[in-house]
C-alpha cells in the first residue's frame, strides 16, 4: 500500500446504520467529497492524496468539517467552491487556508 501524502477527511453526516443525516449532509457535503475527487484525478494526484467520508465529528453548528492530515487542520463551514482553494494553498502549496481554520 502506498501512503499518501495527505489524508483528507470530510464529514457526510453518516450514521453507525449508514444512514446519511444531518447538518453536513444538508450543506453539500457530498459535493465538497466529489469535487475533492475530481482535483485529485485532475491533478494526478491520485497516489498522493487520499479522501474519505466520515461519520458525525459533533460541531454540526461549524459545519461542513474538512479534515487534512498529516497535519491535523481542521476547516469549518467548507462549501463546494472552497475545495479548488484548499487543494491549491494547503495540498500543493503548503500553506493551510486560514479563513477557513477552525
Amino acid at each position: 500500500m502506498i501512503k499518501p501524502k495527505h489524508h483528507i477527511f470530510v464529514c457526510s453526516s453518516s450514521r453507525i446504520n449508514g444512514q446519511q443525516k444531518g447538518y453536513c449532509l444538508q450543506k453539500e457535503s457530498v459535493t465538497i467529497i466529489q469535487n475533492f475527487m475530481e482535483e485529485i484525478d485532475d491533478r494526478e494526484l491520485s497516489g498522493e492524496v487520499m479522501i474519505t467520508n466520515t461519520g458525525c465529528l459533533a460541531i454540526c453548528d461549524k459545519g461542513p468539517i474538512v479534515i487534512v492530515y498529516p497535519e491535523g487542520v481542521w476547516y469549518g463551514s467548507v462549501t463546494p467552491d472552497d475545495v479548488e482553494e484548499i487543494m491549491d494553498s494547503h495540498i500543493e502549496g503548503g500553506e493551510p487556508v486560514k479563513r477557513l481554520m477552525l
